[in-house]
Parts: C-alpha cells; sequence; structure tokens
C-alpha cells in the first residue's frame, strides 16, 4: 500500500515570519493539529498545537506578537507520496513522528499522513499499534 492511499490530500504551510494567531487560526480553518512552517519555498519545521500550548500560552506569550519561529519544532521529516507505507510507518514509529507531510516528486507538498490514517485505513492493524506504542512513551 502506498502513502497516497491513507494520507490526508488536504495540507496547508505557514511561513516562518506569520504570528503564531496566523498559525492557529490557519488550524482551526483546516482541523489540523500542525502546520509545515516554510522559509523561501522550502519545509524546515514544524508547529504544532501542543507547540502553541506550552511554548507561547503556557509562558504568557502574545500569540499576536510571537512569529511562528520563536515556537516552533526546528527540523523536518517527509515521505513521498508514492512511497510504501509500512516503510513510513516504521520510520515514524522509530522517530516518535505523530503526523508526517507527503510531498510529490516536484517536492510539493500534497498531503498529511498521521497515525490516524494508518490505523484507520491501514490494512495492517500490527503496523498501527507498533507505530503507536512507540510514539506514546
Amino acid at each position: 500500500m502506498k502513502v497516497r492511499e491513507v494520507m490526508h490530500k488536504q495540507a496547508d504551510v505557514i511561513n516562518l515570519n506569520h504570528t503564531v494567531r496566523e498559525a492557529a487560526q490557519m488550524m482551526a480553518r483546516g482541523d489540523y493539529g500542525c502546520l509545515p512552517v516554510e522559509d523561501n519555498d522550502k519545509m524546515i519545521g514544524m508547529i504544532t498545537d501542543r507547540d502553541i500550548a506550552v511554548r507561547v500560552v503556557a509562558k504568557g506569550l502574545d500569540p499576536n506578537n510571537t512569529k511562528v519561529s520563536d515556537c516552533m519544532s526546528q527540523g523536518i521529516n517527509f515521505c513521498f507520496e508514492d512511497d510504501d507505507l509500512d516503510s513510513v510507518g516504521t520510520q515514524m514509529s522509530s522517530k516518535k513522528i505523530r503526523r508526517m507531510p507527503v510531498i510529490n516528486q516536484q517536492k510539493r507538498l500534497v498531503g498529511m499522513l498521521s497515525l490516524g490514517d494508518i490505523a484507520n485505513k491501514g490494512r495492517d492493524q500490527k503496523l498501527s499499534h507498533n507505530i503507536l506504542s512507540h510514539v506514546s512513551h
């Protein structure tokens, strides 16, 4: 099974210079838990709802003035839409990744793959259980 068969086909990206409020609004509109962060059309990290809660809200920072770059997680793992789902699932498990951007051969963002996608749409329940048990610890 290929990643494209189970991934969410909708995904957005946010620039590192946007505000945390703009990121949160994009997440709310798209019902996302995270957004890839880009700089000069290159993905450089991720911002998650947890990043916002822990690194902004809990510290009393103003989301209207705090930049995405101030609270995002640096670095990014991604996969290709035509990658084998088992292989990507194993990678997610070993790196403890819950969500992974999916790109096409032109290196354009085409979707997101989550643990839920693998568990709900994937055929291998053992794989989804293995990933979840590794990521949850």
